[in-house]
């Protein structure tokens, strides 16, 4: 049976980083095939994505990626834990993927995979540790940091305060509960840090390059020296979108619920307290990160509440996601894109799927129903939402999902 390496991703958007880690897992995995399972046209920290899913499929697939999948919406906009399990779960049921890898600030399976156990089974013990912290004063973070450490993980030190790191765990945490054969395998991140705003050197971080990509006259001499040769050109195929766009869609969202009745809360992770606090402030037009501003608190972090206006302006309730949850995270994979050098992957994902395999859009309803049907069409509906605005900012036509053939390169 063929090695195949999965690698979870948002590309958003592909940088030299992003072509170095699909090298590296190549050399550490000796795979015959890299799968990448990658955000729709919304990301996780709950914003829309700088380029169409489309084009970042094909500047993955140029610069070596073989198959190109996209994690259900629901969960790519999600909290870490739901963004890992959702993506996990879409590597797990191909029945073909033999290594995860991912980018960390620690080159160390191991100490993800023995930080994860504990996570995943949260014994009485450690609950009871974690309680005392927060009931003492501490952050979520510390206090979880402390139960960790009278579990027996020692040394933790800000292993769990980086990004990646926090992702690499909740992706060991969900092979664990999935029980997945799937292998962990870690790469040292290298370059910039993932907040650093530098675009210093040839390895910064997808925010560094978002913000020169949104400044009203980019450097793209400066730029382009973060991306592959391969893509480049590609960075001036779209127009690129930026949350502020998302501004007068969500003002418009908010008033109509507010008129038909609709409690925000109904929303997936938006608690009654912060529904309240948004409806205190609804009639304050304000723009996309005025309004984050308004909401954030000690409590509520910018990027919590970025995902919670994503879900109430795509529609995303609990109902759905719990729905999702017990329909497995991803009961159907859909294809954005492949290499036909290597579309044998295909055959063999094709022979040991455990779910669907969409490749045509028109095709779904009569493979999907009840959940999956229900998830796809909620995916449909998000790419649909990003190509309005575009077209509003624009002013050009944009396929739609069901012209809009997939990327073969």
């Amino acid at each position: 049976m063929a090695l195949v390496t999965g690698i979870i991703a948002e590309y958003n958007p592909f940088h030299n980083g992003h072509a170095y880690q699909i090298q590296k897992a190549r050399e550490l995995t000796g795979c015959d095939f890299v799968v990448v399972v990658m955000s729709g046209d919304f990301v996780q920290r709950g914003e829309v994505a700088v380029f169409s899913k489309y084009l970042r499929t094909k500047m993955a697939l140029l610069c070596g990626a073989d198959l190109v999948l996209e994690i259900p919406s629901i969960f790519a906009v999600s909290s870490a834990e739901d963004f890992a399990a959702g993506a996990v779960a879409l590597l797990d049921q191909l029945g073909v993927v033999t290594h995860l890898c991912f980018g960390s600030e620690m080159g160390e399976s191991e100490r993800f995979m023995e930080t994860a156990a504990i996570l995943a089974d949260e014994p009485d013990s450690f609950s009871t540790k974690l309680k005392e912290g927060l009931s003492e004063g501490l952050s979520w973070p510390q206090a979880r940091v402390r139960a960790l450490e009278a579990e027996g993980i020692s040394d933790l030190g800000n292993f769990l305060e980086t990004p990646n790191n926090l992702l690499g765990v909740e992706y060991c945490k969900a092979l664990i509960r999935q029980k997945s054969p799937i292998q962990p395998i870690t790469i040292l991140r290298k370059g910039n840090g993932y907040h650093s705003q530098d675009l210093t050197g040839e390895l910064a971080s997808a925010s560094a390059i978002r913000r020169e990509i949104f400044k009203e006259e980019p450097d793209f001499s400066i730029l382009l020296s973060q991306v592959p040769d391969e893509i480049r050109s590609l960075f001036k195929a779209e127009v690129p979108l930026q949350p502020e766009d998302l501004s007068d869609l969500l003002n418009y969202r908010l008033l109509t619920l507010k008129r038909d009745g609709i409690p925000f809360s109904v929303f997936a992770d938006v608690s009654n307290d912060l529904s309240d606090r948004l409806e205190s402030k609804l009639y304050e037009q304000a723009d996309w990160e005025e309004r984050i501003r308004q909401l954030k608190s000690r409590q509520y972090t910018y990027t919590r509440i970025s995902r919670c206006l994503l879900h109430i302006l795509l529609g995303i309730t609990d109902e759905m996601v719990l729905a999702g949850k017990e329909a497995g995270f991803s009961p159907y994979a859909r294809i954005l894109g492949f290499r036909k050098s290597k579309a044998g992957v295909l055959s063999e994902i094709k022979k040991h799927t455990r779910i669907p395999l969409v490749t045509k859009t028109a095709d779904a309803s009569r493979m999907l129903s009840g959940t999956a049907k229900m998830l796809f069409e909620q995916d449909l509906y998000a790419s649909h939402v990003r190509q309005s605005l575009l077209l509003g900012k624009t002013g050009q036509p944009v396929r739609n999902e069901f012209t809009q053939p997939i990327c073969i390169i």
